[in-house]
């Protein structure tokens, strides 16, 4: 039975599962759509994973990181929770150790990283707007009537991009039917929409700093050509996309459980029957001051008639519940 270390990113868009060995080799990935579920679609990862490993892997430590880490943790019993930025970078340096620069775009945001000597120096984070994000892309490609998979090939088979508005996602998808209107070339609009968005990525992420390379795009949209070829294009630099570029945060937070159960011993894993295991989700407000913090809280079923309850989201611990 060979050891593994299962690491899960849960996005409000995807939830990836990664399997990897001792050595950080990735054994099992899985890319499931949230379908606006993203707990109970964890879940069906879980048991999509049970049934294909089977007894073949032993799991000796596991890690959660995105928008739903919390849950996720206190549901599978993760020994490690960790944000996106550590993991993401963490995944970067394992396939690319003199990494200077990370560009990530994800379903719903995007992120900017920069380091220096194996450290995140700097970062910057864009969930506010959505243009570039995987979602937009998703969205133009079908009022284009092109498959999303196909979307980057049009981009590179464009004859002269036509200037697309950057400023946000109204702005440009009415500049783009503008541009139809007029008679242009979808594969120009669908380059001059990579060019925007990369624009924008730029302008509101980057603002004026120095990308340096090695350069690392991930996520999702890493899949795109188009958008890598209007990175490149734009910044005069060479990208490299990682092999596993699109659950780059669920092998960061693989790699992260293996160190965490290095140092602990043991892991709190529950087991694949999280799979099924139910739960009740609630949130209350704290009136205790005037942070006024939601409270979320999660009920766990643990023995015959009895169960636990973990608290958190508070800022100054009063509810926060550590013992999973």
């Amino acid at each position: 039975m060979k050891a593994s270390y299962l690491g899960i990113d849960v996005g409000s868009i995807s939830i990836n599962l990664v399997l990897i060995d001792d050595a950080g080799q990735l054994l099992y990935k899985s890319y499931l759509r949230a379908c606006g579920r993203p707990m109970q679609m964890m879940q069906e990862g879980l048991k999509e994973l049970a049934l294909k490993v089977g007894d073949s892997v032993a799991i000796r430590g596991v890690g959660t990181t995105g928008s739903g880490r919390y849950l996720a943790g206190i549901l599978t019993g993760a020994d490690v929770i960790k944000n996106e930025i550590t993991t993401h970078a963490l995944a970067a340096l394992h396939y690319e150790s003199e990494a200077r620069s990370i560009i990530e775009i994800g379903g719903q945001d995007s992120k900017c990283m920069i380091l220096r000597n194996g450290t995140v120096v700097d970062f910057a984070m864009n969930t506010v707007c959505a243009a570039g994000t995987g979602s937009f892309l998703d969205q133009q490609a079908t009022r284009l009537g092109i498959p999303i998979e196909a979307f980057g090939e049009y981009a590179l088979r464009a004859h002269k991009p036509v200037k697309i508005a950057s400023r946000c996602t109204v702005f440009a998808e009415s500049d783009m039917i503008h541009k139809q209107q007029i008679g242009h070339r979808v594969e120009d609009i669908v380059a001059g929409l990579c060019e925007s968005l990369v624009r924008n990525f730029l302008n509101n992420l980057v603002k004026g700093q120095s990308l340096h390379d090695p350069i690392l795009f991930q996520g999702g949209v890493a899949a795109n050509v188009g958008m890598r070829a209007a990175f490149e294009r734009i910044l005069g630099k060479p990208l490299i996309v990682p092999p596993h570029f699109e659950v780059m945060g669920a092998l960061g937070c693989a790699l992260l459980a293996r160190d965490a159960v290095a140092t602990a011993g043991q892991t709190r894993f529950r087991g694949f029957l999280v799979g099924e295991m139910p739960y009740q989700l609630s949130s209350f407000d704290c009136e205790g001051c005037s942070n006024g913090c939601e409270i979320m809280e999660v009920r766990i079923p643990s023995e015959p008639d009895q169960e636990r309850l973990v608290r958190w989201g508070d800022r100054c611990g009063k509810w926060e519940t550590t013992d999973w």
